[in-house]
């Protein structure tokens, strides 16, 4: 099966690539759970993935109980979420970095960054702090970032994001995070801050949004 069709977001295949994405392994049964299929039909979905290499299987074991199966997503099944359209305007900021040094490197993502947050500023239009940060993790999601909101209190929400458009870039330079941080605090109108990073290990990053001191 080729790309595209795994990125027919409709699709069990890419429903069941994308939910390991987000939860980092899955049973069977939670992917009946996920797709309201029989066990026949997701282990068909799962050995298509298995022989095109984006699902992998692995023997866990628990407790006391009699170990099971998992499955997670290989390291080929990233190339699914990757946005090969941005390939130009990365190299040219590696070739920045490379030639002009951080202080200019930085003024040029700070531009970036405002260029980016003009994108959603119109998809982000509520005044209730929850919504816009829905509406936000929506946009993000429309452009391929797989993203979830948690309400933590009446004044923080999380929104977790667990694909990086960036993330080759961001591995050598920490500085795209902050561009990252900045451009939802010009769209949303709020603090924020990343409290977990993929570059660190994590299985997505976490960016804590509260409301600023002059927002209703």
């Amino acid at each position: 099966m080729g790309l595209n069709a795994y990125r027919d977001r409709e699709s069990p295949a890419w429903q069941i690539v994308e939910y390991l994405k987000r939860s980092g392994a899955a049973t069977v049964k939670e992917l009946e759970e996920l797709l309201g299929v029989t066990t026949t039909a997701v282990r068909q979905h799962l050995n298509t993935l298995q022989a095109d290499g984006y699902v992998e299987r692995q023997r866990v074991h628990a407790g006391v109980g009699r170990p099971h199966h998992a499955y997670s997503i290989t390291a080929k099944a990233h190339e699914l979420f990757a946005c090969h359209c941005d390939d130009l305007a990365l190299t040219l900021l590696e070739e920045v970095f490379a030639l002009e040094g951080k202080d200019r490197a930085a003024l040029l993502l700070g531009r970036v960054g405002s260029r980016l947050a003009q994108r959603y500023v119109d998809s982000v239009r509520s005044t209730i702090l929850q919504e816009r940060v829905e509406q936000l993790a929506e946009a993000l999601y429309t452009r391929g970032v797989l993203t979830d909101v948690k309400v933590q209190d009446d004044e923080t929400f999380i929104l977790r994001t667990y694909t990086c458009p960036y993330h080759e870039l961001a591995q050598e330079h920490r500085d795209i995070c902050e561009m990252d941080e900045e451009v939802m605090r010009t769209v949303l109108g709020s603090e924020v801050s990343l409290s977990a990073c993929m570059m660190d290990g994590h299985h997505g990053c976490s960016f804590v949004v509260s409301r600023s001191g002059g927002q209703a």
